[in-house]
């Protein structure tokens, strides 16, 4: 059984600006609840970082960009050398990822193999034991978010920050506090808040479709930032 649970071949959307391919790593350190990649949190792949490689050779010159995407790929200990392998072959890189692992999301910033970091700020820290299974990596993941903030200020990594919103673990009021912890921190960019994709079946939870749409008069003003919407129907503001 591989390390790597899948690849997807093509996608426009993943990586803004690039055409890019899709690396799913196995596993992942958190349960949560809207999770809507199961075989891939709690089952193991078939494909091994030798096939990434090969892989990645055949699209040289047709693909611009890999997502190292899971799960949480930085618990894979190929992560690295496939990273650097990636940015040798010419392609930019894109690392999602939960904030949990912050010393290696530092080492492969500081290193040079990222190009781009999709942080997922799950909730303020009183809801993570009830949403993402665990309030144990509440300060490696402000570690994490502190750190990307300075290096994407200094230029050295694209960041952004994205939190996916469930109604029936977290409210306006919850995402406000997300707003506000973002502004305080000094954030800039886009902050994204993702519509949920559930449908009673097929997430950890096996959560409902959303009952409601977001209200965002109840948002305040972002300070230094802009907030995007995501399968809503509101557009970016």
């Amino acid at each position: 059984m591989g390390q790597i649970y899948d690849i997807t071949p093509f996608t426009q959307l993943d990586f803004p600006g690039e055409l890019a391919c899709i690396v799913w790593f196995s596993g992942c350190n958190l349960r949560c609840a809207y999770c809507h990649n199961p075989d891939i949190v709690l089952k193991r792949g078939d494909k091994e970082a030798d096939e990434v490689v090969s892989f990645l050779q055949t699209r040289q010159g047709k693909l611009t960009g890999v997502v190292f995407s899971g799960g949480e790929a930085t618990f894979c200990p190929a992560l690295p050398d496939l990273a650097r392998q990636a940015k040798a072959m010419g392609f930019k890189t894109k690392l999602d990822t939960n904030g949990s692992n912050f010393d290696a999301v530092r080492d492969l910033v500081e290193e040079g193999s990222l190009d781009s970091v999709a942080l997922d700020y799950k909730c303020p820290p009183h809801l993570a034991e009830k949403l993402i299974g665990t309030a144990r990596f509440n300060e490696p993941f402000r570690q994490t978010l502190d750190y990307l903030i300075a290096a994407s200020r200094i230029g050295k990594v694209l960041f952004e920050t994205r939190t996916t919103v469930a109604f029936d673990y977290m409210a306006e009021d919850d995402i406000a506090q997300i707003i506000e912890d973002l502004g305080a921190r000094g954030y800039q960019g886009i902050y994204w808040l993702q519509n949920v994709v559930a449908s009673g079946e097929k997430t950890l939870g096996n959560i409902p479709a959303p009952g409601r749409s977001l209200d965002r008069s109840r948002l305040p003003e972002p300070k230094g930032f802009k907030l995007g919407f995501r399968n809503f129907a509101e557009a970016l503001r």
